[in-house]
């Protein structure tokens, strides 16, 4: 399909480009969602990624798949508090450094095809979001486009699943998720339609969407049921299915009833490509005069075929596959083609997200096509068809069968169309309303623009988070102090006094200030009180966070033996660090003044390549508790322990416990009875390592 920026269309540009505002694209069948998707990629400033909830739909998007990104288990998430303490079986599922890189500098996050998302996969990914961000916004922060028609295919959902799931959502759909509850969302409805043309078919597809058929329009439908009818084997229908195993029968039927020799195509596969996410058949089985069906658009200039154009092959040999389509005059010379298996990667120049492709999937872009199932038709469009109504639909089955054809000619019924058939489920509906109500406009879009703007500039300057990060740093200490092995209270307590005087008491001023600056619609980055408020607040504040915060704070060295507090102190020391220096690289940036792009630049550039540094070496201890020789002997003891441990094969403090060589260094001692008054060394260990500790402390 051309890309024809229709009102719709540009309005869900610029509100991706201009915006923070989370987005559900949607539309009729044949209302370019998916091209517009495919042009967003190209020209997009923001660092994207897209994801889908299934292999060929991943494929089909040029993106990857929701679990595999996240690393997911296909278990239901259930909904929890976002706090750091949550634990549970989707935490196991640790991210490598490139991914957690990758979704620190996040942008926009598009999901196509949303309809099939269910509402706790949206919340596992928000869970995963928020936890490798430090961000607890919805989504971590993220802005998110989602691609789809509820009125097509619905989330898969087991009973037993749902057993589990319905004491948290009313439904399933992904609009009650509880994160995107939370987060809010615009919903922009394409209106245009560019698969079909016939005014009265538009209308009967929008009377089986909306579940307000007509008995005119049933009538209508019913004119296409013809009993019996067996096509010309050269007028190209397809069979539409419910059943993937009916419509593998019908290929297979068809296939075998041609005289003419068999030949098959084996694809090449290259590295990483699942089985799942096969576009076609691995061994391809095809014979002079089978009806096949392209699966992709012709990538040439000549752009022979598209997704979903039917023909039937005249010419096959080994090497050789040409195919007549019914509509073209011209025989088209098939030629292989190469699907992706990509993932994402952050460039180490650029900073920016790019695709890597890690495998292939080599083959002819065809497969059999007298027959497919309406959910692998999806995203398809056909001359003819041949549609089943009579079998059992699920919700939106009937919609998605009948808008893959172009006209109302090209479809033929097997029976009657019976009415109650369509399911259209009370959530949706409601759910319909409310999205035609509150639709966006350009005026909502210009006041998005500055509210987006000033979200900007009021998150720059909120030091709540880094207040909560360091208390609780704090107190994690002061609760354990006895399991640490250095008196750091009273540097938090000093830290603790001048934050509180000349940050916070003073941050709590300057929002106050801003709240008033920035009460009119005036844009942000042309309002000049406004800009020189941000100029002085940032050198103000650069150089306390400096002072206060990060000097005193980087070299402090928090060690004990204890692993779960030790852990527990390091998470919150590394969440405020990221805090902190986030804060640092705005505040010398908006030094020369605010601006969004420079702004997002900032962000994306320091989230993508933070690592953390405070707390790193690994046997330090603070020269203002112990001497230079007290500080060697420690070194000496620390790679001793080491030695024994691994010799004996036994953890670290079964040797000496932090606490006991701190101590030792503290008192040299310089005989076996001083050795015995010392903590934590009793006969036993004095036995076994005695002289091995005194040897050790008197190498100087």
């Amino acid at each position: 399909m051309e890309y024809i920026e229709n009102s719709e269309l540009k309005l869900a540009r610029e509100f991706i480009q201009f915006t923070n505002n989370n987005l559900f694209l949607t539309g009729k069948a044949g209302t370019g969602k998916t091209t517009f998707l495919k042009t967003l990629k190209t020209n997009q400033v923001k660092r994207m990624i897209v994801v889908a909830p299934t292999g060929v739909a991943a494929i089909n998007a040029g993106g990857v798949t929701i679990h595999s990104f996240f690393q997911l288990p296909f278990s239901p998430f259930l909904p929890k508090n976002n706090s750091d303490s949550q634990e549970d079986e989707f935490d196991k599922y640790k991210l490598n450094r490139q991914k957690i890189k990758i979704i620190r500098s996040l942008d926009l996050l598009v999901i196509d095809e949303i309809s099939m998302v269910r509402a706790d996969l949206l919340d596992a990914v928000d869970h995963v979001l928020r936890k490798y961000r430090y961000n607890n916004a919805p989504f971590g922060g993220v802005q998110l486009l989602m691609i789809g028609d509820l009125h097509q295919l619905a989330p898969v959902v087991k009973n037993d699943d749902w057993e589990i799931l319905e004491k948290y959502y009313q439904a399933p759909y992904f609009f009650y998720s509880k994160a995107l509850r939370q987060a809010t969302f615009k919903t922009i409805e394409l209106k245009k339609i560019y698969r079909q043309t016939n005014q009265k078919f538009i209308e009967v597809l929008g009377e089986i969407r909306n579940n307000n058929l007509s008995q005119e329009s049933i009538n209508l439908l019913n004119s296409r049921y013809l009993a019996d009818f067996q096509p010309d084997e050269d007028e190209g229908y397809i069979t539409l299915t419910t059943h993937n195993a009916k419509a593998l029968a019908i290929n297979e039927k068809r296939l075998d009833e041609l005289s003419s020799l068999e030949i098959s195509f084996e694809a090449k596969i290259e590295d990483d490509f699942p089985e799942y996410m096969f576009p076609t058949e691995k061994e391809l089985k095809l014979k002079l005069g089978a009806q096949v069906m392209f699966i992709k658009n012709d990538p040439s200039y000549e752009k022979l075929y598209y997704n979903g154009k039917i023909g039937k092959i005249t010419y096959l040999d080994d090497e050789t596959i040409i195919v007549k389509c019914e509509e073209d005059k011209e025989e088209i010379h098939v030629f292989s083609s190469t699907w992706k298996n990509i993932r994402y990667i952050v460039n180490p120049e650029t900073n920016g997200i790019e695709e890597e492709i890690i495998g292939t999937f080599e083959q002819y872009p065809l497969k059999l096509a007298w027959a497919i199932t309406i959910h692998k038709s999806q995203g398809l469009t056909f001359n003819k068809a041949i549609i089943d109504i009579g079998n059992s639909f699920a919700a939106g089955q009937i919609y998605v069968a009948l808008s893959r054809c172009k006209t109302l000619e090209g479809i033929v019924l097997t029976t009657k169309f019976p009415s109650s058939s369509i399911k259209l489920d009370a959530n949706i509906k409601e759910f319909d309303k409310q999205m035609q109500e509150n639709e966006p406009s350009v005026n909502c879009l210009h006041q998005s623009k500055i509210d987006y703007q000033k979200e900007l500039i009021f998150d720059q300057f909120n030091f709540n988070e880094l207040r909560q990060v360091f208390y609780r740093l704090k107190k994690i200490y002061n609760e354990n102090t006895s399991k640490f092995e250095a008196d750091f209270v009273h540097i938090f307590e000093e830290i603790t006094k001048e934050a509180e005087e000349n940050i916070f008491s003073v941050n709590d001023k300057f929002a106050i200030q801003l709240t008033k600056i920035l009460q009119g619609n005036e844009d942000c980055e042309n309002n000049a009180i406004l800009q020189e408020r941000v100029k002085k607040a940032s050198e103000y504040y650069s150089n306390n966070f400096n002072e206060i915060f990060y000097k005193k704070i980087r070299n402090l060295y928090f060690d004990t033996d204890n692993q779960e507090i030790k852990k527990k102190l390091l998470n919150a020391l590394e969440k405020f660090e990221f805090i902190l220096m986030q804060k640092i690289e705005l505040f010398a940036e908006t030094l020369n003044g605010f601006s969004v792009e420079n702004y997002l630049k900032i962000i994306t550039n320091f989230n993508s390549n933070f690592s953390m540094k405070f707390n790193k070496k690994s046997s330090y201890v603070p020269s203002q508790i112990l001497t230079e020789e007290q500080s060697e002997v420690y070194e000496n003891l620390i790679a001793w322990r080491y030695e024994i441990a691994s010799k004996e094969n036994i953890p670290l403090y079964m040797v000496l416990p932090k606490k006991t060589l701190f101590t030792l260094v503290e008192q040299m001692p310089q005989n076996i009875k001083e050795l015995s008054k010392i903590y934590g060394i009793g006969k036993v260990k004095i036995e076994k390592y005695g002289n091995d500790i005194l040897e050790v402390i008197n190498k100087l």
